[in-house]
């Protein structure tokens, strides 16, 4: 079982765990040993509440197939443990972070003195630029 939050638990058959071997250097071990972990986990079958389901499904990860599929592929760990602890924690974060629930934005608006300020500062800032203006001849008469 894999353990989200209080509420929210993964039970072990809906998610597929398959010891591949690992790619790039490593010498003997990487080419004998199957220490890399392959992760499957079906959204669209999965345990998980409707609304943490949509999220997961929203999100635009490279991880996430069109299948509704997360793949998760662990292989920085010489041992096949260490890379499943990885993986699974990998899902995990993926999967609290769909359940996180952001927080409204309350709307604002500017008070009385700040728009005040605004308005000054813009009026300074005209008056400047007229000074900077050639005068018109007759004027100032």
């Amino acid at each position: 079982m894999l353990k989200i939050s209080e509420q929210i638990i993964i039970p072990d058959h809906e998610i597929e765990l398959r010891a591949i071997r690992a790619q790039g250097a490593g010498g003997q071990n990487v080419n004998k040993v199957s220490s890399a972990i392959h992760l499957r986990f079906d959204i669209r079958k999965s345990s998980l509440p409707a609304g943490i389901k949509e999220k997961l499904l929203r999100m635009s990860d490279r991880r996430l197939t069109r299948d509704g599929v997360i793949i998760i592929k662990a292989q920085q760990h010489r041992h096949q443990e260490a890379n499943r602890e990885a993986a699974l924690s990998r899902l995990r974060e993926i999967i609290q972070q769909a359940a996180r629930t952001r927080k409204k934005r309350l709307p604002t608006r500017p008070s009385r003195s700040s728009r005040k300020r605004r308005l000054e500062q813009k009026k300074k800032h005209g008056r400047l630029k007229a000074l900077r203006r050639k005068p018109v001849p007759g004027e100032n008469d």
